[in-house]
């Protein structure tokens, strides 16, 4: 099932160059584990709440691969450059399947709730 890599990234300007290099070499160490990029430096339009940074969402064939490209030689050799740079929380979701049905959803998580609260 498709798993995703999830930045929320705070850039301070100016940025160092280590960013740049970064981003010049990210996609490398993704191609060999089926990642590609869905978000990346685009510009957010907020329709709620307040915002702070940018996002970068990362698109992965399966868990296992996205946990493999996080932990792969190629990718902890660049990843320095943007945490020693760059504030900000990484987080892998798993993704949905086709079917996926969010009313069922609901009420799972309103049976599961209720019975919690009686036990």
């Amino acid at each position: 099932m498709t798993a995703y890599a999830l930045a929320h990234l705070l850039p301070q300007p100016p940025l160092h160059d280590d960013v740049f290099v970064y981003i010049e070499r990210i996609q490398d160490t993704m191609d060999p584990f089926g990642g590609r990029f869905l978000v990346h430096a685009t510009d957010a339009e907020v329709i709620e709440g307040p915002f702070e940074g940018g996002y970068v969402l990362i698109e992965f064939p399966d868990m296992e691969r996205a946990h493999a490209w996080y932990e792969s030689d190629a990718y902890q050799a660049i990843l320095p450059m943007r945490t020693d740079n760059m504030r900000g929380t990484a987080v892998f979701l798993q993704g949905v399947p086709p079917d996926y049905d969010a009313a069922a959803t609901g009420r799972a998580m309103r049976a599961a709730q209720a019975a919690a609260q009686a036990g």
